[in-house]
């Protein structure tokens, strides 16, 4: 008898499927579970067990064995305990194995026979409908399941529910989705006096997510920049939702089943591990990094972060996946994110205020700095320096341009790079722009070549910061709905570019 269940190691972002074979044979009574289970899964029989008990269904005095297949992949986890009562209900015939072997299960077990949410539901479901199978999943995790429109979901609430399903005495409704939920009371650009050479930098981040790196001495406004980037940002297409929500779903990050059309805003502190950035622990989780998918990845006090951190984050940030080596599993995370990078330019934050600067100007300021490397700063799309806001502007009565009308422009952007890129599904914005695709779409014209020249020989830009150059400037020129890339525009992504330039 075999039924299969989800576990918890990943490639990419589809599940592994884990066989789970029970066998009922003469001998001494026993109960054993086989094929390199951690603790959690090892206790898994005395959870079944009692659920059983509970259900007053007696298991035989024989010996039991249930082997998790493959034997070499490790695992764990409690999400084994409903796959494997399934398993011996169908090798005690109680319920029937044709179909219990066409279903994908995952739950945790009760001792009263409850089954209790477990984190992954939704990459189950997505594992189970390429396997033209039905999810089983705790009544819970059922609407998270659901939203995978090509797999019938089953969701009960207890074991002795499930029991009556397979036999027929009480058939289960498939479950239904959950809400498309959003994020409500988004910050208004509008709110923010001033800086409007980073305003529009954000703009131009989000039209084609770009990285931005803001400087700026305390108080400037870095902070409450970013915290505004979501409200330009257009909804997540029913793709990246899908995307998004599976790597949320491992982390038990979905709220009561429901998918989130708004784009994940990830902000973590500077004093975060690099497991916690870029994934890892003795599950192999995904980390900021992954969870910021399709979203923005805010990074405040950027070099207080330690170095070992901050160098990790090349190489995801090129090729927007990650991957988590451990010694039993190696896991790969997608990881396409924005990352909004805001820093003091030195340790006392007063470099260019004479007044108020330590002694050590301005060797303080190249030595906080220093903590950026060159090879790290040169992925920054967009570096801004944020003056402090004068007074006389705090006092100003009318309101800047509010997000929404921002966000429209935006979203015109992202719609011109959606067409564009129709018949090429490796990219969906222009910062995914690689090799001849890039050259069709961002040569500019001739005056925009000779300066983008010059700058280069003039400066020292390596060939990816050319490259991104080129990449901005085909943003800028969207967000005036222009067909090709002018002169203007490679002299605005140039002065992004070469702010605080550190080449290499």
């Amino acid at each position: 008898m075999v039924a299969l269940a989800y576990t918890v190691a990943f490639e990419g972002i589809e599940a592994r499927l884990v066989e789970v074979q029970c066998a009922v044979t003469p001998g001494i009574p026993a109960f054993s579970i086989v094929g390199l289970p951690d603790k959690a899964v090892s206790e898994a029989r005395e959870r079944v067990r009692a659920a059983l008990t509970a259900m007053a269904i007696a298991l035989p005095s024989k010996r039991i064995t249930v082997n998790l297949s493959p034997a070499d992949l490790p695992k764990e986890g409690s999400h084994f305990d409903l796959p494997i009562a399934l398993a011996l209900l169908a090798a005690l015939e109680i319920i029937p194995h044709d179909e219990a072997a066409q279903t994908v299960a995952l739950g945790e077990l009760s001792l009263d026979g409850t089954l209790v949410p477990v984190v992954g539901a939704l990459p189950a479901a997505m594992a189970a409908a390429q396997e033209d199978r039905t999810l089983l999943c705790p009544q819970a995790c059922g609407a998270e399941a659901a939203w995978v429109g090509a797999v019938n979901v089953i969701a009960p609430r207890t074991l002795a529910d499930m029991v009556r399903h397979f036999t027929g005495q009480s058939v289960l409704t498939p479950a239904e989705p959950g809400e498309v939920v959003g994020h409500a009371g988004a910050r208004d650009l509008s709110e923010v006096k001033g800086q409007e050479r980073a305003k529009r930098a954000l703009e131009i981040a989000a039209a084609g997510r770009h990285h931005l790196l803001l400087v700026g001495s305390p108080g400037s406004g870095k902070s409450m920049l970013a915290a505004r980037i979501p409200g330009i940002l257009p909804q997540l297409t029913p793709t990246e939702a899908l995307e998004t929500s599976m790597i949320h779903s491992l982390s038990g990050l979905l709220d009561e089943g429901g998918i989130n059309c708004e784009r994940p805003f990830r902000e973590p502190h500077h004093t975060a591990s690099m497991a916690a950035i870029v994934g890892g622990g003795r599950n192999a989780k995904p980390g900021e990094i992954s969870l910021a998918h399709n979203g923005v990845l805010f990074m405040d006090e950027f070099p207080e972060f330690p170095r070992t951190v901050l160098e990790t984050l090349r190489q995801p940030i090129e090729t927007g996946e990650v991957v988590v080596a451990r010694a039993n599993a190696h896991v790969r995370y997608p990881c396409r994110f924005m990352l909004v990078a805001a820093a003091n330019p030195c340790k006392c934050g007063y470099l260019a205020d004479p007044a108020r600067a330590c002694a050590r100007v301005p060797i303080c300021g190249e030595d906080y700095m220093g903590r950026i490397s060159g090879p790290l700063m040169d992925r920054f799309d967009l570096r801004v320096e944020v003056p402090p806001v004068a007074f006389t502007d705090l006092d100003l009565p009318e309101a800047g341009e509010s997000s929404a009308n921002v966000a429209n422009r935006v979203h015109q952007a992202r719609e011109m790079q959606a067409k564009r890129f129709t018949d090429h599904p490796q990219a969906r914005v222009n910062a995914d722009m690689e090799g001849h695709l890039l050259e069709e779409i961002a040569t500019p014209d001739s005056d925009g070549r000779a300066l983008l020249v010059k700058v280069a020989e003039r400066f020292g830009l390596s060939a990816r910061g050319y490259h991104r150059v080129l990449r901005v400037a085909r943003t800028i020129a969207d967000l005036e709905g222009a067909a090709e890339v002018r002169h203007p525009h490679v002299a605005e992504a140039v002065s992004y570019r070469l702010a605080m330039a550190k080449e290499v």
